[in-house]
């Protein structure tokens, strides 16, 4: 019998963390050897399995899933890394390749293709929706200039972890605490962040972000 490529799951829904192990389990050549729901059992979980591969959502309760990916690839170079989000692949998937993962897909696209991105990543290969591919292609072959895409791709992996928590309603105090940092290091973020969107104040950060949000909801992304 062929072996089975063991997968770990690190995703803070429990509901999902289910939807996915029963999705995978159904496949005669994968089986989930673990689940974490945070960065710290993530890190434990793949220490002590070493999987095949680590399937990672970006927004986890504790931690963050960026830095997750960087703390694996340090740990564990030749971990295969998956992301499975719901948020926006434009704002996300070449932010978490350039972390070391090597891949990452949507949470709303059909089982057929997560499994594909699932074998597709297990084989050594990359994998991205066609449009982010050539997004990145395009960028890379005729260096186009940061100005003509969006303004969010101007922020750092740490500030985008911010904004995308100022975006889902949390206070300075309740970022800090979710990222592990002092609240006046994460108004540092805030000028930052505001000085490479162009806007004036605090007020506008906020409807910005939720704006974004929201239109993100829009075209079929969430929280998650």
């Amino acid at each position: 019998m062929k072996k089975k490529s063991r997968i770990v799951i690190v995703e803070d829904h429990p509901i999902v963390r289910r939807g996915l192990k029963q999705l995978i389990e159904m496949e005669d050549d994968l089986t989930v050897s673990g689940e974490a729901e945070n960065a710290v059992q993530a890190v434990d979980l793949i220490t002590k399995m070493q999987p095949d591969l680590a399937i990672v959502d970006i927004s986890l309760k504790a931690g963050s899933g960026l830095e997750l990916i960087k703390n694996i690839v340090t740990l564990y170079p030749d971990m295969i890394i998956l992301v499975v989000s719901m948020h926006d692949e434009c704002f996300y998937a070449e932010r978490v390749i350039r972390a070391g993962a090597m891949g990452y897909i949507m949470k709303s696209e059909a089982y057929q293709n997560i499994m594909l991105a699932i074998r597709k990543v297990l084989s050594g290969d990359i994998y991205l929706s066609d449009a982010i591919r050539n997004k990145i292609l395009k960028k890379l072959l005729k260096g186009q200039a940061r100005s003509e895409h969006s303004p969010l791709e101007a922020l750092s992996d740490r500030e985008a972890q911010v904004f995308q928590l100022i975006a889902e309603g949390n206070r300075t105090s309740v970022i800090a605490e979710k990222l592990n940092l002092s609240i006046s290091t994460i108004d540092t973020h805030y000028t930052h962040i505001k000085k490479k969107l162009g806007l004036n104040d605090t007020t506008e950060l906020v409807q910005y972000a939720v704006n974004w949000l929201l239109q993100e909801g829009k075209n079929g992304s969430g929280s998650g």
